[in-house]
C-alpha cells in the first residue's frame, strides 16, 4: 500500500473527540467532511450551541454535516460523495449502520478511552477511575456492528497519577487518542496492521 495522503471524514461530538480532529488536522492526511450530531440549546437563553468538535472543524475551514438521521439513503449518498478512504469515529453519540460502517475502502475506525475489551460503551474513562486502574489507555479499533466488539488494531496505554480524577484522566486519555490514532494510520497505509480480535 503507498503512503499516499487518506482522504478522512471524521464523526465526533464532545471535548473527548476535539484532540483527536486537532491531531488529524494537523497531521498528514486530509480530513475531507466533518460529522457531529446536531446544535442544541444551552444556558439561560437557550441559545444553539455549536458542539466542541463543529467548532474546530468550522475554525480550519472543513465542511460539516449534522443530521438528525444517520439511516438515510441520502446521507449515505452525501458522505459517499467526499469519496473517503477511512472514517475516523471518536465519541459520536450513536451507532452506526452498516452502510455506513462498509462505506469506505478502509471502513471505520474508532477511538475509544479504555484498553478493550475493558469498559466498552459509555463512561470507559469514569470506571477505570472508579475501580483504581494501575493501568489506564486507549484503543484504535476496526468497527463492527456491536458496541465497541470490532478488532483491536492498536494500543497506547498510561499510568494514571495517585490522585487522578475522572475529569483529569480524560484530558490526558483525549490526547493520547489524537497520538494513537495518527500512529495507526501510518501502519494502515504502511500495510503493517495486524489487527486481533477481542477476547
Amino acid at each position: 500500500m503507498s503512503k499516499k495522503s487518506l482522504r478522512i471524514i471524521f464523526m465526533g461530538t464532545p471535548d473527548f473527540a476535539v484532540a483527536t480532529l486537532k491531531a488529524l488536522i494537523d497531521g498528514p492526511d486530509q480530513v475531507v467532511a466533518v460529522v457531529s450530531q446536531p446544535d442544541k440549546r444551552k444556558g439561560r437563553g437557550k441559545k444553539l450551541s455549536p458542539t466542541p468538535v463543529k467548532e474546530i472543524a468550522q475554525e480550519a475551514g472543513i465542511p460539516v454535516l449534522q443530521p438528525e438521521k444517520i439511516k438515510t439513503t441520502e446521507f449515505q449518498q452525501e458522505l459517499a460523495a467526499f469519496e473517503p478512504d477511512v472514517m475516523v469515529v471518536a465519541a459520536y453519540g450513536r451507532i452506526l449502520p452498516a452502510n455506513l460502517l462498509q462505506l469506505a475502502p478502509y471502513g471505520c475506525i474508532n477511538v475509544h478511552g479504555s484498553i478493550l475489551p475493558n469498559y466498552r460503551g459509555a463512561a470507559p474513562i469514569q470506571w477505570a477511575v472508579i475501580n483504581g486502574d494501575e493501568e489506564a489507555g486507549v484503543t484504535i479499533m476496526q468497527m463492527d456492528e456491536g458496541m465497541d466488539t470490532g478488532d483491536i488494531l492498536h494500543v497506547s496505554t498510561m499510568k494514571p497519577v495517585e490522585d487522578e480524577t475522572a475529569g483529569s484522566l480524560f484530558w490526558k486519555l483525549s490526547e493520547l487518542g489524537g497520538t494513537a490514532l495518527l500512529e495507526c494510520l501510518e501502519k494502515l497505509k504502511a500495510g503493517t496492521l495486524t489487527p486481533r480480535q477481542q477476547d
